[in-house]
């Protein structure tokens, strides 16, 4: 009787435990601002830390900007005009970190990297991008941050390369049998996509891992020889993200039980506990809900924007519908496909809302306009039955490594948390070591040593650096 007891009390005292021991830490805010900048910018989704100041990646307004120590006496690296030496020509760039303090500037329009030296000045040495398919990809910020391995192998997300068919003409009865228009059939675009390591110096590419990607339906109509594309997109995806650390390990972060799979540099393979998460049901009337919200926002966003004169607006109004969509969802950031960075997500909802627009936009530039014709009146929605019945702990394109080790995750709010984006703070053996909350209407854009980080303020577009620790 005693040992059963004993036995009992052991069993509860276990269960107990463990159940402490998956509680995520509580939240706590961010240190204090030390240094804002004086210049606003257009839109910056990554900044790169340097010994004497900070690179600014402006992807709206297309310049790549030096700013001090003190975010302040900005200088111009390369901008939009071209017939200066230092054109920021295309329309889709990036800034990634390269060896040591240096860094490379990704020109996906000419096809080339340039490096930037430790002190934010361009070198004049160019490399060609590693494969044709990818020059998007590399060019995009917002598909994850590639990165380099003690071997010097560049890191990054592949993209598959599609493409459209023509079959042979159709016999037309009207015309006696002559030739008709084209049946063009649209690629089956994969749902999953691939972490690859090449070295530059051999071209030698191998694959880390793969990861989930949201699926994107193509719904293409042939009426008399017009043909018509409509991209169907679910604003909610249970996806996977990706990221590299300071050390050359590669972190694949599952969305469906939220745990991370590593890749380590010397090949080794890890999989990490599951990471506690407040996951949260979705009822079949929190689906309709969250479908009808984000039909409206789009709607209402196409009608004040129905002809886009220029690449990025389809996109703006994606990121808008996404932002409102957000607001009216509990703060949720909606995963829209536009046609470049999207801005007009500052007309969304609260915790969330507004960034969920401009950062779902702009993730959506790639996949979604420039590549399968989305953005604006050309997007539509899932049924809410295809919505996940568990609101996911993150979308793609949302997780960051500091300098120090660490995972940043930007998860999706959850009720009763008021306030700035929340992140899950992950150490290198995939635990969750700290839940941190930005100020409201920030977003983490950079890392610095020794705990800097780097904001991005919505309203204004400025950038601020506090710490973590």
């Amino acid at each position: 009787m005693i040992t059963s007891f004993v036995r009992g009390a052991v069993v509860v005292l276990a269960t107990a435990t463990v159940a402490t021991a998956q509680q995520p830490p509580a939240i706590r805010a961010l240190g204090p601002v030390s240094a804002s900048s004086d210049m606003a910018f257009g839109e910056v989704l990554y900044v790169r830390h340097l010994k004497g100041g900070v690179l600014v990646n402006d992807i709206r307004s297309r310049k790549l900007v030096l700013l001090d120590d003190k975010l302040s006496n900005a200088t111009v690296i390369a901008d939009s005009t071209p017939a200066t030496a230092t054109a920021y020509s295309g329309r889709s760039a990036s800034l990634l970190p390269y060896k040591g303090d240096s860094s490379l500037f990704v020109d996906a329009q000419s096809m080339s990297m340039l490096v930037i030296d430790p002190a934010g000045q361009l070198t004049g040495r160019v490399m060609s991008i590693p494969r044709l398919q990818d020059a998007m990809v590399l060019g995009n910020p917002q598909l994850g941050l590639p990165g380099f391995d003690p071997s010097g192998r560049l890191i990054y997300r592949g993209m598959p390369a599609f493409q459209m068919r023509a079959p042979a003409r159709a016999a037309n009865p009207q015309a006696g049998g002559s030739a008709g228009a084209p049946a063009f059939s649209m690629p089956d675009i994969p749902d999953s996509a691939a972490v690859v390591r090449m070295n530059l110096a051999t071209r030698a590419l191998d694959t880390a891992g793969f990861v989930k990607t949201p699926k994107v339906k193509i719904d293409m109509q042939n009426d008399n020889g017009r043909i018509t594309m409509q991209t169907i997109v679910n604003p909610l995806p249970l996806v996977d993200d990706w990221a590299v650390l300071s050390d050359g390990s590669v972190a694949l972060i599952r969305g469906r039980d939220y745990h991370i799979d590593w890749v380590r540099p010397d090949g080794t393979k890890e999989t990490a506990v599951k990471m506690p998460f407040d996951w949260q049901r979705l009822t079949d009337d929190d689906k309709r809900a969250f479908i009808d919200s984000v039909k409206v926002a789009r709607d209402r966003l196409a009608a004040a924007a129905p002809q886009p004169a220029v690449p990025g607006v389809a996109g703006a109004t994606g990121g808008a519908a996404g932002g409102a969509g957000g607001g009216a969802n509990g703060g949720l950031r909606v995963q829209i496909f536009g046609d470049g960075p999207g801005g007009g997500g500052r007309d969304g909802g609260r915790d969330g809302g507004r960034d969920g627009g401009r950062d779902g936009g702009a993730a959506g530039g790639v996949r979604g306009g420039n590549m399968f014709g989305g953005g604006g009146a050309n997007m539509s929605f899932v049924t809410p039955d295809e919505l996940p019945d568990y609101k996911p702990p993150f979308f793609v394109g949302n997780t960051k490594a500091d300098m120090d080790g660490h995972l940043w995750i930007r998860t999706i709010p959850t009720k009763g948390i008021a306030g700035g984006p929340v992140y899950d703070v992950i150490n290198n053996k995939g635990e969750l070591i700290e839940r941190v909350q930005v100020p409201a209407d920030r977003t983490i854009i950079g890392f610095g040593a020794d705990g800097v980080v780097y904001l991005r303020v919505g309203a204004t577009s400025k950038i601020e650096r506090a710490r973590f620790k």
